[in-house]
């Protein structure tokens, strides 16, 4: 016997009419007529009373009336109960970003998603931006915040912000007193950068930016910011990073000096996948499309005062 059998008798010895059934449950009459024929036939009994005028149960009918409708009901009550649970584990949102460029939109985004939605517990993953769009295509996390360009064929891209290169000079540095500093000047100092598989976007922009000028600087990769910093500190060298570093490291010793006239080294961006995104992201995705459209909202009324 099937859940679909019960609902069909239930549909008729409620509407004690076949065609009134079929059209309350979106199906033909044929169908209802059949359904009902076999449970009629696994039962053994018969379930109605049919002419040519009227439908109407048997006694048999009648007792198994209330138990199906019972039946149905608590079918109803365990399937919600499975959507529940289905909806409470889609509360976990697993968020991989790039360690070198955080940028700010994404800390004020998680703070408006633990005020407006609670129930989301957040598992943040730092790793290379590669490894971390295909832990997303492969479902192992829910959203990503990284670089562009980047392989993003299939995802969704909200844009958070466009990053410059910035110089992280020793404070003893005759450059670190400067406001800016001027790229061609880097030549002469051997450059501390991170990893290429890290950061693609960025390095990539590295050294376009480098080869624009002219400039052929000695690179030395290092495997992480605190190493990078670590290593400016020590006079190794020069570190060019993602000016979201500065944000979030001030390091004794060092210094962070924007690079003169530079154009943006790329855009940061959060990647989704539109097949996979539950109640965790669509939470996640409006809390950062907020701060943009209140800052919008902001800049118009900035002008609007202006203009009066």
């Amino acid at each position: 016997m099937e859940l679909r059998h019960l609902r069909y008798f239930v549909a008729v010895a409620e509407e004690l009419h076949f065609r009134r059934a079929a059209e309350r449950l979106y199906v033909a009459q044929p169908a209802v007529s059949e359904q009902v024929r076999k449970l009629e036939q696994e039962l053994g009994v018969r379930l109605f009373d049919r002419t040519q005028r009227s439908v109407s149960l048997t006694a048999a009918g009648a007792a198994l009336l209330e138990e199906a409708r019972g039946v149905l009901r608590q079918a109803d009550v365990a399937m919600a109960a499975a959507r529940g649970a289905r909806d409470h584990a889609t509360m976990r949102l697993r968020i991989g970003y790039l360690p070198d460029s955080v940028p700010s939109a994404l800390p004020r985004a998680l703070r408006q998603l633990s005020t407006s939605a609670r129930r989301v517990r957040v598992d943040l993953e730092a790793g290379p931006a590669l490894r971390l769009i295909e832990d997303l295509r492969a479902r192992r996390l829910d959203a990503v915040v990284s670089s562009l360009p980047a392989p993003t064929r299939g995802l969704r891209v909200t844009p958070l912000a466009r990053q410059h290169a910035i110089a992280a000079l020793p404070v003893t540095h005759p450059q670190a007193v400067e406001s800016t500093i001027v790229l061609d000047w880097l030549t002469r100092e051997r450059l501390v950068v991170l990893p290429r598989d890290a950061n693609p976007a960025f390095h990539n922009a590295v050294v376009a930016m480098c080869h624009g000028a002219g400039l052929s600087p000695s690179f030395v990769e290092v495997a992480s910011v605190d190493l990078a910093l670590l290593a400016v500190a020590a006079g190794s060298g020069v570190a060019l990073l993602p000016e979201t570093v500065a944000e979030r490291h001030i390091g004794a010793g060092i210094r962070f000096v924007p690079i003169q006239g530079s154009e943006p080294a790329f855009e940061s961006a959060l990647l989704t996948d539109p097949a996979a995104e539950n109640l965790a992201t669509s939470a996640f995705l409006r809390a950062v499309s907020r701060p943009a459209s209140m800052r919008v909202v902001a800049a118009a009324h900035v002008a609007e005062v202006r203009a009066a």
